[in-house]
């Protein structure tokens, strides 16, 4: 009986070692590849849009990047030239639904086919949720939900046309689990997550893939140029600090290179980040502890004050503790990426 279950065990982890095997063959032999392929890549100019579109131009992907800042596009556009990379840069803020159709428009006109869009514009407002106001509401919304369905919808005709084309949604694990202080970003970014998930769903008919990616913290010095309520400088410090230790947050690079693996595998979805893999399980399994968890981490961050309503940047919030040691990863990802 013993050697007859052993027998049963055996086959078993062969079956599922050969499927595990042919399933890793398929992945290969059918990802999508970049070469001579045409990537607009929103909020491009800076963070973790920046490093994406390094890899991207390794992988010989032709690319569009657009942001709101003509000088960081700039910078960017040189860089490029640098190392010998062509890229077109567009000044275009996606919460305007006629400058992204401008931008299509200008971007076809040239004969250009969009081949995959990476929609990665963001916002982040920091603070205590009194200090919170609509407006800032309808930025985080009109930037996460709008800006890429103004986007997705501006291509949608081309790629169904073509029956090919890739989508990259890349929402948050804020998009996932609500985090205190960052209500506009969170609630912004599930509106993200459920309609890009949906929207996989009903495009798969038309040939065109929809990956969902949600990054946990990354160290791409964005926090600089975040904005800041209430008690500025504290909020400040909490998140630079969050966003610099290894054991919080991923490597941007590391990230970024597996956002671009989800999207040739043609993945539904992606978690960004060991902490943010085991949150989002634990979350989806307990979310009244999860839930009762975060209403302790509120107590012991910044109350209401300071500046109220108003909000600083992160580079106008800066303290003895934002510029010590332990933001040293998240200083030197600001150099590296554009955010200074």
């Amino acid at each position: 009986m013993n050697a007859m279950i052993n027998r049963r065990v055996g086959y078993a982890a062969i079956g599922a070692a050969a499927l595990l095997a042919g399933r890793t063959i398929y992945r290969q032999l059918t990802q999508y590849q970049f070469l001579d392929r045409t990537v607009l890549l929103t909020g491009g100019s800076r963070g973790l849009g920046l490093v994406l579109a390094r890899q991207l131009a390794d992988h010989g992907a032709r690319l569009v990047l657009c942001a709101r800042d003509a000088d960081e596009l700039a910078r960017v556009k040189a860089e490029f030239a640098a190392r010998g990379h062509g890229v077109l840069t567009i000044v275009c803020d996606v919460m305007h639904r006629e400058q992204v159709h401008a931008m299509v428009d200008q971007i076809t006109h040239q004969g250009i086919e969009i081949d995959v869009v990476i929609n990665n514009a963001g916002v982040i407002q920091g603070g205590p949720m009194e200090t919170m106001t609509i407006d800032d509401y309808e930025e985080a919304m009109k930037t996460h939900f709008y800006g890429p369905l103004f986007i997705n919808e501006a291509v949608l005709p081309s790629m169904r046309q073509r029956g090919e084309g890739r989508i990259v949604n890349i929402a948050s694990i804020g998009g996932r689990i609500s985090v205190p202080h960052l209500l506009p970003y969170s609630a912004s970014k599930f509106a993200l997550v459920g309609y890009s998930l949906g929207l996989r769903s009903e495009l798969a008919k038309d040939g065109i893939v929809v990956t969902t990616v949600c990054p946990g913290l990354m160290r791409t010095g964005s926090p600089r140029n975040a904005f800041f309520k209430g008690q500025h400088a504290a909020e400040y410090a909490w998140f630079k600090i969050s966003d610099s230790l290894p054991i919080l947050s991923a490597n941007a690079e590391r990230a970024a290179s597996q956002i671009i693996a989800a999207c040739s595998h043609g993945d539904s979805f992606l978690v960004v980040g060991a902490p943010a893999k085991l949150a989002d399980k634990l979350y989806s399994m307990l979310p009244g502890l999860g839930a009762d968890a975060f209403a302790l981490v509120n107590r012991v961050l910044p109350g209401p004050g300071g500046i109220g309503q108003q909000r600083a940047r992160g580079y106008e919030s800066e303290s003895k503790w934002s510029e010590s040691p332990l933001t040293t990863l998240t200083q030197q990802a600001a150099i590296n990426n554009n955010e200074m």
